[in-house]
């Protein structure tokens, strides 16, 4: 059992849905579960977790009947999080995504199975992101089928490679591996034969017509008033992340009332032909790793044949006494999110978090409010939070006082452009790093040549010449030193 030093406040917001007014709520197995003990299972798990704010909505007969959020959005100012708090989809952004894609599938504008170098109107290798692959044939044999079910052959990132290089790790179609990059690739393709760009093909596909009102592929400034906060493993804060380009893979903000309104359309099949709807949810690759994540890992199981594991077009699936199911999940530092649902009962559960804790209580609201065990937490590397090892203590770090000039010298851009650019910044007696477009983080000396974050256990080393110019970093988190060449 970890130390709990967090005792969470849980303030709850209860949220007009009229079936959770009846008090009970049916559950997969015929039983009933009142709202108060919904409350309170939520409540205690919540504490016992150290999750700072949790959404929860239920699904009965392909309809919504059970709302409501706890906890905060803003610990420090003690602001509860509700159904209209702007959060991180992390990858929900893929199905929705998918669901898009898949109506584009309805209007013959994509087939499914065509290679997707032929919709591009120049080769592959000669965009930027994808010049890695020039030397490699196999790309002409992907499609968007293997795209969406994560079959593609390419890593989850190209970061993860040594080289940090996007490669084909075997022969498309034959295997699953979950891939970010896969659905990217897909954004282009998209986003080529519509010509339209993915924001304004979410909001007409996809958030006008589920009432996502407050959904987005790109950060928005009426989101400011009602947006919550991200929190680490010990509870310190993560600004939300206001991007301003898209990614299908994991770029979008939504509430739970939005996504909640999303999983209701996708149990009604709702802009789908019935057809495309069920090829969606069908087994396209059997599932036979014994983790999904690292991706590329060779270590195989059968443990999860009882359950018939695999993945569809963007889902995963899974069989229960219950039917078949679809699951999806969405993690990112500071957000954690799952929902799972049964086709053909339409019954189902959505979870979302702005805690990077939030995996430890999956298990047990699943099984607790639904009465599904079934799930493969296992697989899904989800340790319930009372099976996780003591939390190591934040390492103690002191600010050292640096001159300025020595902290110029820093000052630049690191890392494999155009996919990891890192850039450093001064801010008066400090620094500052932002990947990519993600949140600025603030930087603190504590050596002439080292650098910590305050808010993330990261430190940064500059490596100097003998000319005194900076001429690499090394990136220190989670266990890992990441060698970030100077790029200007």
């Amino acid at each position: 059992m970890r130390n709990r030093f967090f005792f969470l406040a849980a303030t709850s917001v209860m949220v007009t849905v009229a079936a959770a007014q009846q008090g009970t709520i049916e559950r997969l197995d015929g039983s009933k579960i009142t709202s108060q003990e919904i409350d309170a299972t939520v409540t205690r798990v919540m504490q016992a977790a150290e999750v700072t704010g949790v959404g929860i909505a239920i699904f009965d007969k392909g309809k919504i009947v059970y709302l409501k959020t706890y906890g905060v959005r803003e610990k420090e100012k003690n602001l509860p999080l509700t159904e209209d708090s702007v959060m991180a989809a992390a990858s929900f952004s893929k199905v929705a995504f998918a669901y898009m894609v898949m109506q584009l599938v309805d209007e013959k504008l994509l087939d499914l199975d065509k290679p997707i170098y032929q919709y591009l109107p120049k080769p592959l290798p000669e965009y930027p992101m994808y010049r890695d692959l020039a030397d490699d044939p196999r790309y002409k044999r992907i499609t968007a089928r293997m795209l969406l079910s994560h079959t593609s052959g390419f890593p989850n990132w190209r970061w993860v490679n040594d080289d940090r290089k996007l490669n084909i790790n075997f022969e498309p179609g034959s295997k699953f591996a979950y891939s970010g990059e896969g659905i990217d690739l897909l954004q282009l393709v998209v986003e080529t034969i519509t010509n339209k760009s993915l924001q304004d093909l979410m909001r007409a596909d996809v958030f006008e017509p589920f009432g996502m009102a407050r959904s987005s592929m790109v950060w928005e400034t009426r989101f400011e008033s009602d947006y919550a906060n991200g929190y680490d493993e010990w509870v310190r804060p993560i600004a939300p992340d206001r991007r301003t380009k898209t990614d299908a893979a994991g770029g979008m903000v939504t509430t739970v009332g939005d996504f909640a309104r999303f999983m209701q359309a996708v149990m009604q099949g709702k802009r789908l032909r019935k057809q495309t709807y069920e090829s969606m949810l069908s087994p396209q690759i059997q599932i036979l790793s014994k983790h999904e994540f690292p991706t590329l890992a060779g270590e195989t199981t059968d443990a999860n044949k009882p359950i018939r594991l695999s993945y569809g077009l963007a889902w995963g699936l899974y069989w229960a006494p219950y039917g078949e199911a679809f699951f999806k999940e969405g993690h990112a530092e500071g957000w954690r999110n799952y929902t799972a649902c049964f086709e053909k009962r339409k019954t189902g559960i959505l979870i979302m978090t702005n805690s990077s804790n939030g995996e430890g209580i999956y298990k047990e609201l699943l099984e607790t409010l639904l009465r599904n065990t079934f799930t493969p937490i296992e697989w899904e590397s989800f340790t319930p939070y009372d099976k996780l090892p003591p939390r190591e203590p934040l390492k103690e770090h002191k600010v050292m006082a640096v001159d300025s000039k020595l902290l110029d010298r820093y000052v630049g851009r690191y890392g494999n452009p155009p996919t990891l650019i890192l850039t450093i910044r001064r801010e008066g007696d400090h620094l500052s790093v932002q990947e990519n477009e993600e949140p600025k983080q603030e930087l603190f000396p504590e050596s002439e040549r080292q650098v910590f974050s305050k808010a993330a256990d990261d430190v940064y080393t500059f490596e100097v010449d003998s000319e005194g110019h900076t001429t690499m970093m090394t990136l220190h988190t989670g266990g890992e030193d990441i060698p970030l060449k100077r790029i200007d």
